[in-house]
């Protein structure tokens, strides 16, 4: 049996290619959209893939299992579990097989038993992996999706918070409570393989390592310490992160399906005129990294470093309805291209070099202050602060008299920003601020600051302007 490992840093995600070297068959599980590495890794091992795999319908990312079974001809295995609104549309042009609880796939030797664990989605499906080739008669591993990760489960509420579903988390509690007192009855040697690490916003304290046994779970994952139902879902839904906005167009996406990425055109290189014209009809995004666009920028844009929180604040800031456009280095268009249409922002028209950017009207800039500097302007009230964290971080201190506005909506609550004295923006580490910071400038308030090093580094000075336990 072969099990090769793909990991996707920008969303955390993981996929999987599992092979049989003795039918020489391989068979993906949850891949990305951009499917070109698992057909190289199959034709280096000198296998076919003959089908690809999906453990639930996806709002985090553009899942690639389509993709890749229209290019290669491979079965589709998704779910047929879960209530009539979640299930798969459009799939009848593709080789597909629907699954059940129970529903058995082989592969060679190697054969995979579908267990239904509902919980994070009403259809999800996680696959335990025997080695037949080894004489197994117990499971090698159970590639979990987005059920259980290492360090933690995955979260029930998205369908109500991103999809709108209404009173859908607490039935999704309910269901993670059972489906985990199935997972506790596996054997403890089994191994974890999860859809995500760390960084993913399918739970609130995923794990760096990428696998993990069901035997440490059992003993160290904190939502698998639970008797009392009520209890854990309580626990489960509290201090979730909030969902990207873009969450609900990926389920409904990956619903109803994708277009082929051979479809979609390639942006094209812009010179000056067309730059300037898409300040005025489009989304421009600036992908340098933060002290490069303080230092200097063309106005008008915002700044999103591509990094590997890229594709989450993409999600979040840039619609899918208007073209986008980016200042990027050559050598980096494609992995901008693939970091956009991950989730789907398929409307990448141009792109130009940062030097054509900076020939353009007079540039802008913004100061990068350290905490020593921010606590000064601080203690004398000669700014506002701007907290672009999330909820549950700011639970554990900021800054007293900040007006708090998460990143992810600052663009839609704009007016709420004071504008008569400079505006300092604040996060947990500086990199978050500095993308709020570029979003002011974007809409009109021009006259602002980006404290580098972010509350941590400002907390830990002892100023007396924080606040605590708030």
């Amino acid at each position: 049996m072969l099990l090769q490992y793909f990991y996707d840093d920008k969303l955390a995600q993981a996929s999987y290619l599992v092979g049989c070297q003795a039918a020489n068959e391989a068979v993906v599980i949850d891949p990305a959209r951009d499917v070109q590495p698992y057909i190289k890794a199959a034709e280096e091992h000198g296998m076919t893939i003959t089908g690809v795999m999906e453990t639930h319908i996806h709002a985090d990312y553009l899942c690639g299992a389509r993709e890749l079974a229209d290019r290669t001809g491979a079965v589709l295995y998704v779910s047929d579990e879960g209530p009539a609104e979640w299930k798969y549309e459009n799939i009848d042009k593709l080789n597909h097989q629907l699954l059940k609880d129970q529903d058995q796939i082989k592969l060679g030797k190697i054969r995979f038993d579908v267990m239904h664990t509902p919980g994070h989605t009403p259809e999800s499906v996680s696959f335990l992996v025997t080695d037949g080739g080894a004489e197994a008669d117990e499971p090698l591993g159970i590639f979990t999706g987005d059920f259980v990760f290492v360090g933690d489960i995955g979260r029930p509420d998205l369908l109500e918070k991103a999809a709108k579903q209404k009173d859908t988390a607490a039935a999704g509690a309910e269901d993670m409570f059972h489906s985990l007192e199935k997972f506790k009855q596996l054997p403890d040697f089994t191994q974890v393989l999860p859809g995500h690490g760390a960084g993913s916003a399918c739970g609130k304290s995923l794990g760096s390592v990428p696998s993990s046994t069901v035997g440490y779970e059992k003993r160290f994952n904190w939502a698998l310490q639970y008797t009392d139902k009520e209890q854990f879902k309580q626990d489960l839904v509290e201090d979730q992160p909030e969902p990207p906005v873009y969450f609900a167009e990926m389920k409904r996406v990956n619903k109803e399906g994708p277009a082929f990425l051979k479809d979609l055109a390639d942006p094209e290189v812009m010179g000056k005129e067309l730059l300037q014209e898409a300040v005025s009809t489009g989304q421009v995004i600036d992908t340098r990294p933060p002290e490069q666009f303080a230092a200097a920028h063309m106005e008008g844009v915002m700044n999103l470093p591509l990094n590997k929180s890229f594709t989450n604040w993409a999600g979040w800031l840039l619609n899918y309805e208007d073209p986008i456009y980016a200042i990027v280095e050559e050598n980096q268009v494609d992995e901008l291209k693939t970091a956009l249409r991950s989730i789907g922002l398929d409307q990448l028209k141009g792109w130009a070099n940062p030097s054509i950017a900076m020939t353009i009207g007079k540039p802008q800039s913004f100061d990068q202050l350290t905490p020593e500097q921010a606590s000064d302007w601080i203690e004398s009230g000669s700014v506002h602060v701007l907290d672009v964290r999330g909820a549950a971080e700011r639970k554990n201190g900021y800054v007293e008299g900040s007006t708090h506005i998460m990143l992810g909506e600052l663009p839609h609550r704009i007016k709420e920003v004071p504008t008569d004295k400079p505006v300092l923006v604040q996060c947990g580490t500086g990199l978050r601020s500095a993308i709020g910071a570029s979003i002011l400038q974007k809409n009109g308030i021009t006259d602002v600051k980006n404290m580098m090093g972010g509350f941590g580094r400002f907390a830990k000075m002892g100023s007396e302007d924080v606040i605590v336990d708030g």
